[in-house]
């Protein structure tokens, strides 16, 4: 017994420490990507004022890949890629972040570098929307690498975006009624029904700021049923499962309830046709 209680204490041990750098590592990586995009705009910004002796300070010039680099190469790309974005989407831009990543993979390609960060950045200029795919370094926060992504499309309005997302709401309010209703029945073995109204929703039915509605049969909505996203013009989407769980046992227990009133009908009906005998009234002998 002695040996089983250290054993255990080793293991939350373990657990505590694990989480805690998890959480010491999550926070300096979510304070690092509100910076994101503060430096990308200043970067973008000194390259359309084609200052690129700071462009290249602004970027991570003592890091490993870029040891061998060229100055004079990198400003002849940094001029190709000024005109690129000025060509394409005009030299007053704003900026917004999307998101920012650590890619793992077993493929070795799809993996970052170490010590580095993937960020997306989208910009605009009122009409039309791009996306900048920039490489920071971990340890100087400057820019390795900036590209733009295959992505340029008029920016969407939002209001269908809102609207469906009304509809989208009403699929988890509903789910969640399901199961107070379930958690008031005398329905046995309720965990069961709990996980099929939470899990089985589907097929599912996606619409995207920008793509516009889709479809797809196989496609379960675990978050009782809906899903969202909204990072930048590009990745905000609203997706709802139909809810196949709620409703088998939202009729079921509609039936159910009917059956009961069915029951207490009959019942009421039975005792109000018993024939009433009347004790006064004299019998013939």
């Amino acid at each position: 017994m002695l040996k089983d209680r250290q054993r255990m204490k080793r293991i939350n041990q373990i657990v505590l420490t694990i989480l805690m750098v998890s959480l010491l590592t999550s926070c300096d990586f979510i304070k690092n990507s509100f910076t994101y995009k503060d430096k990308t705009k200043d970067f973008v910004e000194t390259l359309i004022k084609e200052d690129y002796t700071k462009c290249v300070d602004q970027m991570a010039m003592t890091h490993e890949m870029a040891e061998n680099t060229n100055i004079d190469t990198m400003k002849i790309g940094l001029a190709n890629f000024r005109q690129l974005i000025v060509n394409n989407w005009g030299t007053e831009l704003e900026y917004s972040f999307m998101k920012s990543e650590k890619k793992f993979s077993t493929v070795e390609a799809d993996n970052t570098p170490p010590n580095t960060t993937l960020a997306l950045i989208e910009f605009n200029n009122k009409k039309e929307f791009g996306v900048l795919e920039v490489l920071f370094d971990d340890k100087s926060q400057k820019i390795l690498n900036i590209k733009t992504l295959d992505v340029k499309a008029p920016i969407p309005t939002m209001t269908y975006f809102w609207l469906f997302g009304l509809l989208a709401i009403c699929i988890p309010i509903f789910n969640i009624y399901v199961i107070r209703q379930i958690k008031r029945s005398d329905l046995k073995k309720k965990w069961l029904k709990y996980i099929a109204v939470i899990f089985l929703n589907t097929p599912a039915i996606t619409y995207a700021a920008v793509s516009g509605l889709s479809f797809k049969l196989i496609n379960l909505q675990i978050l009782l049923g809906v899903s969202f996203g909204y990072m930048g013009f590009l990745n905000s989407y609203w997706t709802f499962g139909i809810p196949l769980g709620g409703l088998y046992w939202f009729w079921k227990l509609r039936q159910q309830k009917n059956e009961v009133t069915e029951t207490e009908l009959t019942t009421d009906q039975n005792i109000n046709t018993e024939p009433i005998i009347d004790n006064d009234k004299p019998t013939t002998e």
